[in-house]
């Protein structure tokens, strides 16, 4: 022996391909090169919010449905693609490789998962179908005025009558909810209960009415999210998932299906190009500035290394400690990567919306403050 300990084998062979195999990614590649218009790859590099423009969305949803690809991590017996945790990897750091539109859609990616997991045939039978032909536009109901780090607090009533809820109250930064079509909620449905206890989940159609929808306008000058007003809306006791009074345990199981992929490798490397560009519009050499884009490039890498391993059922992101790692992880080196680019490019209104807009990065599914407390009190600090 030489004394030397052998390097264990990488778990990523390349950041850009995982362990998806040569055939998959050959498919991949040739159906995004096809389908990707130019106006389209236009789009996707202009956004600078949670989604690209609505318009792009819907015709990039369209063709990703059409090849059965548009809910990638759904059981192909619901509608989805039935890919691994591999596949999906690839199919996000491509998407993401030649800018194509960001869906970002809640009806895909949080509730769409949890109906599968947690809802009835009814339910799934009747919600799954109408996600994938785009006909349900889904948005969040949770936090409110008083209620945002600390939901449990929340003071929105659902009051039973009969085989209704009569709902009141008022949500608050409800992303898109502009033009959702259905909103899932938490609403205190036993009188006098506080915290966690006396809740209830439930899946409310927005045309209902008594709904009232009043946009927020950012710094930057977009609207993505929005103030919502219930005033005595009926709404069914058998929309809900879970039972009545469990809706807390309903909420985490979705919140640690959201907090696992609403900051992905893809869009962190979408940032670091956008970086990059600012770079090479600069006249000169600037040897610090691209020192630093390096050490930002070796950090998405290695939350990469964390997403595969989470992948590859090494992270367990029902617990609510690794997905809350990531979250973490991903949101705080988002801001980062947005803040030097505006560093960068202090001129480029693009770099201005985008810096404003990850701002809230660390608030949306939970501050990094409650990330920390949750990983704190996993490991068993007092």
């Amino acid at each position: 022996m030489d004394g030397s300990f052998p390097l264990a084998e990488p778990l990523l062979c390349d950041h850009s391909h995982g362990r998806a195999d040569a055939a998959f990614r050959a498919e991949v590649d040739a159906f995004l090169d096809e389908e990707l218009t130019e106006e389209l790859r236009m789009a996707g590099r202009a956004t600078t919010g949670l989604k690209s423009a609505h318009w792009a969305c819907d015709a990039w949803r369209k063709r990703l449905a059409e090849r059965g690809w548009y809910a990638p991590s759904w059981p192909i017996e619901y509608g989805g693609a039935g890919w691994s945790p591999q596949q999906r990897l690839y199919f996000e750091n491509a998407c993401a490789e030649r800018d194509a539109p960001i869906l970002m859609n809640s009806g895909v990616r949080t509730i769409g998962p949890l109906i599968i997991a947690a809802g009835t045939e009814e339910q799934k039978a009747h919600y799954l179908p109408a996600i994938l032909r785009g006909e349900h536009e889904w948005c969040q109901g949770f936090s409110e005025p008083q209620a945002g780090s600390d939901l449990s607090s929340l003071a929105f009533r659902a009051t039973r009558d009969g085989d209704d809820f009569i709902l009141n109250g008022s949500k608050v930064w409800t992303s898109f909810a502009h033009y959702a079509t259905h909103m899932f909620l938490l609403a205190r449905c036993e009188p006098g209960s506080r915290g966690r206890d006396g809740l209830v989940f439930l899946l409310v159609e927005m045309h209902r009415p008594g709904i009232r929808v009043r946009p927020i306008e950012f710094i930057s000058g977009e609207s993505e999210t929005n103030e919502v007003f219930f005033d005595d809306v009926r709404t069914p006791v058998a929309h809900r998932i879970g039972k009545i009074d469990e809706g807390w345990k309903v909420a985490k199981q979705l919140m640690a299906i959201a907090r696992g992929n609403n900051t992905t490798t893809g869009l962190l490397r979408r940032a670091l190009r956008a970086v990059r560009r600012g770079l090479d519009d600069l006249e000169g050499h600037y040897p610090a500035m691209e020192a630093k884009l390096g050490a930002m490039t070796m950090k998405v890498d290695t939350f990469e290394a964390m997403e595969a391993r989470a992948s590859h059922g090494m992270l367990d992101l029902t617990d609510a400690p690794a997905a809350s790692a990531l979250k973490l992880l991903a949101t705080e080196l988002h801001q980062e990567i947005t803040e030097f680019g505006l560093v960068a490019a202090p001129d480029s209104e693009f770099a201005k919306a985008k810096y404003f807009a990850t701002r809230a990065a660390t608030i949306y599914s939970g501050t990094s403050e409650v990330h920390r407390n949750i990983l704190a009190h996993a490991i068993g600090c007092p």
